[in-house]
């Protein structure tokens, strides 16, 4: 008989691995200590996520009607910056419908689903994974985020840089455009609402005309969402278990994508579990195995993206960016293949 696996987070990191692992024959049981479905401060598209990743976990059927997106239009303090096209297109869907597909499939085949309930993390049994989203960190940064319907759009992809702040605008299904912003916290703006934080640090980052545009659309109340205490970290260097997905590392807005490497995390775990799960590897040597394959992964992705983050939030760099943009400067292909 197959080991038990134990998976602590429901993200996309977990659902998935869980999944993979229950078509398997693994007795799964995953922790959650939220409810679905629910709405995530995340950017809503995925790029960067292969064919093979996509084969081997299983996702077709959970991303087959998500919106392809390759124009892409960036902006500097509502100017028009700079327009590209993806070489792939990025899929568009919202986490509080993929969130619930994964679940609902995870179930269905078999796998126990424990929600509202948070596990102790100080303990690490064999066979017990971490996938339980972004490590605490400083205040510095806050998330912030909402849906707008039938917003119009200067592209498929927006991608916006105000002071020390960054917002993306996608549509994804039934008509909604996922509004999602990455800001430096402002003292001057502690007392708000999950309602007006958005335009308000839109203002406050020099982003009027969009702050404008969202003032005016129709918004979903239910999707206003906010998270502080962001930190873009190192790769965890814990030895003394699996982590996977934003536990692992956070990667910064435009430098990579956190969607795709949640994937591509559970992944790489999932070969080495299966070897685990059947007696024919211990779990010293399944945490060497999968620690090893997620540095190998990511390492040259992670460095790169802490070398460009700078460039994209703080306004000095901003401006040398700018430049380098309008003169055709920049080498964007190169660029984008070494974060993704």
């Amino acid at each position: 008989m197959n080991r038990p696996v134990e998976i602590i987070g429901g993200g996309l990191a977990g659902l998935s691995l869980g999944l993979a692992l229950r078509r398997a024959a693994v007795p799964v049981t995953l922790f959650e200590a939220g409810a679905y479905p629910r709405h995530r401060v995340c950017g809503e598209f995925i790029t960067g996520l292969s064919a093979t990743t996509i084969e081997r976990l299983g996702l077709a059927p959970f991303l087959a009607d998500a919106t392809p997106h390759r124009e892409v239009a960036w902006f500097l303090r509502d100017q028009p910056l700079r327009r590209q096209t993806l070489a792939s297109p990025a899929l568009a869907l919202s986490r509080h419908a993929l969130d619930q597909r994964l679940a609902d499939a995870f179930t269905a085949v078999g796998g126990d689903l424990r929600t509202q309930i948070r596990i102790d993390p100080s303990d690490a049994p064999d066979g017990r994974i971490f996938a339980t989203g972004r490590r605490p960190a400083r205040p510095e940064w806050i998330g912030l985020k909402c849906h707008a319907f039938h917003l119009p759009l200067n592209a498929e992809l927006e991608l916006h840089l105000g002071d020390h702040a960054y917002v993306g605008l996608c549509a994804v299904e039934d008509g909604r455009i996922n509004v999602s912003g990455l800001f430096r916290q402002r003292a001057d703006l502690r007392e708000l609402t999950r309602e007006t934080a958005l335009v308000s640090y839109l203002r406050a980052v020099g982003l009027d005309a969009l702050a404008d545009r969202l003032s005016t659309a129709k918004i979903d109340p239910a999707s206003f969402s906010a998270i502080a205490g962001l930190g873009f970290s190192k790769p965890s260097t814990r030895t003394d278990r699996i982590v996977l997905g934003d536990t692992y590392a956070m990667i910064p807005p435009f430098t990579g994508h956190g969607m795709a490497m949640a994937f591509q995390s559970a992944e790489q775990a999932l070969d080495p579990l299966l070897a685990w799960s059947r007696g024919e590897a211990s779990w010293e040597s399944t945490l060497r195995t999968v620690q090893q394959r997620l540095r190998t992964l990511f390492r040259l992705r992670l460095a790169s993206a802490a070398a460009l983050h700078p460039f994209l939030f703080k306004p000095a760099r901003q401006r040398w960016l700018a430049t380098a943009s309008r003169l055709r400067l920049l080498p964007m292909k190169p660029l984008y293949k070494i974060t993704h």
